[in-house]
């Protein structure tokens, strides 16, 4: 049997600059030798900046098509990713309330709001009343992360005390298929995007998506690559293995309504079990043996689960927004946008 693609077959094409950073970070990638640019004051939730911080990590993932792989090591790229990466940090910080509770603040994220007012995320408005372009703008945002579903956590794995490595490692097995490359939740979510007649190809939609997307996104990588950042890369694989299931289970029900295909269906529905049985994992093999081992990482995976949050909340604030005006979410609007 010939084994099925993986998703977005090659290397992605280098996207276009939002601004003299990410200009200067794609010329250089493009051969230019100049000297790049000081990170200044640059608005650390801006386009620019975080178009420049998804160049710099996808030379650590799969790359460009036609850029050479001794980038990945280039001392001025590096510098400037650092710098970067200081202004969104701080920028974090300072929006995020500190705290080292990590269980209670992984209690609240298992009790779902409800009553008026509560039920106003992205996944409850699709599941209500969206529209099947609103649908397939929200997978593109989603592609960005999900067709390298799995890979920014793996960072973390050599960084772990040996219990919470196995842990993890068995909830990454998951992700990945558990050995069958098929099932690879990446593979699962480009199936559904052909589905929903969206191309699938990796990085292809890095042009339409937004500042918000790239930063969800980009704070993974920045916790992946830097190892004073473990803890909260975990805060962050928790947020996400504790909290998916309910709006999985609303996308399911969403498509449904929408009349989607089997293909489409199942990246969501395979997540509404997955995630049920990874949240256990999470809290009992992952999140305890880490903070009996380094307690002092306290802090950091409450840091690590609040940012998530915040940036989450972002992009969909920024989403929902523009579909209440009748506008797309997008930069550049799917071919069947608003109207059709």
């Amino acid at each position: 049997m010939t084994a099925p693609p993986h998703p977005g077959t090659g290397t992605a094409p280098l996207p276009a600059a939002r601004g003299p950073l990410s200009g200067a970070v794609l010329a250089r990638l493009g051969g230019d030798p100049a000297a790049l640019p000081a990170a200044g004051d640059a608005d650390p939730w801006g386009e620019d900046l975080h178009l420049a911080l998804h160049c710099c990590y996808e030379l650590h993932y799969r790359g460009f098509a036609g850029v050479g792989d001794e980038h990945e090591w280039d001392v001025a790229l590096l510098g400037l990713r650092v710098a970067l990466e200081d202004r969104f940090l701080a920028a974090l910080r300072a929006a995020v309330p500190p705290g080292d509770d990590v269980d209670a603040t992984v209690a609240a994220l298992l009790v779902e709001p409800v009553g008026p007012g509560a039920e106003t995320g992205v996944t409850h408005h699709l599941l209500r009343r969206g529209e099947l372009w609103q649908l397939r703008e929200y997978v593109v945002h989603r592609s960005i992360y999900h067709l390298k579903e799995a890979d920014p956590q793996a960072w973390v794995i050599p960084r772990l005390p040996p219990a919470a490595k196995a842990g993890l490692v068995t909830v990454e097995h998951d992700e990945y298929g558990a050995g069958d490359a098929a099932g690879m939740h990446a593979v699962l979510f480009a199936d559904m995007m052909r589905d929903l007649g969206l191309s699938d190809a990796y990085g292809a939609h890095a042009d339409a998506v937004v500042a918000e997307t790239l930063a969800e996104v980009n704070f993974m990588s920045l916790c992946g690559l830097r190892r004073s950042l473990r803890g909260a890369l975990v805060g962050q694989f928790a947020l996400v293995e504790l909290t998916s299931s309910p709006g999985s289970e609303r996308l399911v029900r969403a498509m449904r309504r929408l009349g989607c295909g089997p293909a489409a269906l199942r990246f969501y529905d395979e997540h509404v079990e997955a995630d049920a049985v990874h949240e256990q994992v999470v809290r009992r093999d992952v999140l305890a043996p880490l903070l009996r081992t380094e307690p002092g990482l306290a802090a950091d995976v409450v840091f690590g689960i609040r940012a998530a949050g915040l940036l989450g909340d972002r992009l969909g604030g920024h989403v929902l927004a523009r579909w209440a005006a009748g506008e797309p979410s997008l930069r550049r609007p799917l071919d069947d946008g608003p109207g059709r």
